[in-house]
């Protein structure tokens, strides 16, 4: 059920009566949204008897199931660097076409779902990113059009099983068993709610990556995502329209400012190589926990956070 959720995220309403669940609301945007805008309002003025308080456990994907997930990798800086450490040459296109896979969008983890996985070995990793949602993009469409189409950002999971990368590249058809369920953050929130750090489609704050309680990075989401959300959209929809409810993913947040260090431990072990040949941090195991979030200037949780545990999937013989 479709829920507004305070700005601080202290309390919420449900609105059935407005649209039943966020894709809902999508399909009808221009009629549902200034609808949704008057609660919102009434609820941070503390105006609403019936608000409750607010359980991110309790939440859901914003998205449980979408008509579309696609995945950007829109920091080639962090493209550059995975190649490098592999002695693999960087196309020069690189930095000027975008890279996108297609996600399975079918089953989308909510924030403090188990990342579940059969087995270490596949090399479990973390990929903290941002997203938004749009609504009817056109086909064809230009990235200075595509901007009017974001109507939410929120964080995700992208979650690599980085052992499997390699076979399943190498048969040039892409991600498939190496891409599980990715989640998302407890709230999904409009632009004009991130203030000034919203500019140039891009979200000008450090995203927190963090395993078993330890901060692994902070990198500053804006300042080196080589192609904008719209750019992009843009990308996505040369060829096909895309439907409301569709989900475009920015890729890992890396920069090149290492003191920052990195939304991934992929990144991690590839620096390692770079310095002295081998990797030394372990990728995840069962019972580890990740943390992902986004805070505003004064230190508040803007998204809520994404908080999981590495469990082992127990298959059935």
């Amino acid at each position: 059920m479709l829920a507004v959720v305070s700005r601080h995220l202290e309390t919420h309403v449900t609105v059935p009566d407005v649209a039943p669940t966020l894709q809902s609301a999508l399909d009808r945007w221009s009629l549902v949204s200034p609808q949704l805008q008057a609660v919102s309002e009434a609820l941070n003025q503390g105006s609403l008897q019936h608000a409750m308080p607010f359980d991110p456990a309790r939440c859901m994907a914003p998205l449980p199931r979408a008509y579309q997930w696609a995945d950007g990798s829109a920091y080639v800086g962090h493209v550059e660097l995975m190649r490098k450490a592999r002695g693999v040459p960087m196309p020069e296109r690189f930095w000027s076409d975008p890279l996108i896979y297609q996600g399975g969008s079918d089953s989308l983890l909510g924030p403090m779902d188990d990342i579940l996985c059969a087995d270490e070995s596949f090399g479990i990793d973390l990929e903290a990113e941002i997203a938004v949602i749009t609504d009817d993009v056109p086909m064809g469409v230009q990235p200075a059009r595509a901007a009017g189409h974001i109507r939410l950002l929120m964080l995700l999971n992208d979650v690599s099983l980085r052992g499997l990368i390699p076979g399943e590249l190498e048969k040039g058809f892409g991600f498939f068993q190496s891409k599980p369920a990715t989640s998302f953050s407890p709230v999904a929130v409009t632009p004009d709610e991130l203030g000034t750090a919203w500019h140039d489609g891009r979200v000008h704050l450090p995203l927190h990556a963090y395993v078993n309680g330890v901060r692994i990075g902070s990198p500053e989401a804006g300042e080196e995502m080589t192609f904008s959300f719209p750019q992009l959209i843009a990308h996505a929809a040369r060829t096909r329209e895309l439907e409301a409810g569709t989900i475009i993913g920015s890729g890992t947040v890396s920069n090149r400012d290492r003191s920052r260090g990195s939304c991934c431990l992929h990144e991690i072990r590839m620096l390692e190589v770079l310095a002295g040949g081998a990797p030394k941090t372990p990728f995840l195991s069962f019972g580890d926990r990740v943390r992902i979030e986004m805070t505003d200037a004064a230190g508040r949780s803007i998204f809520g956070a994404i908080d999981q545990r590495v469990v082992q999937l127990e298959v059935e013989k």
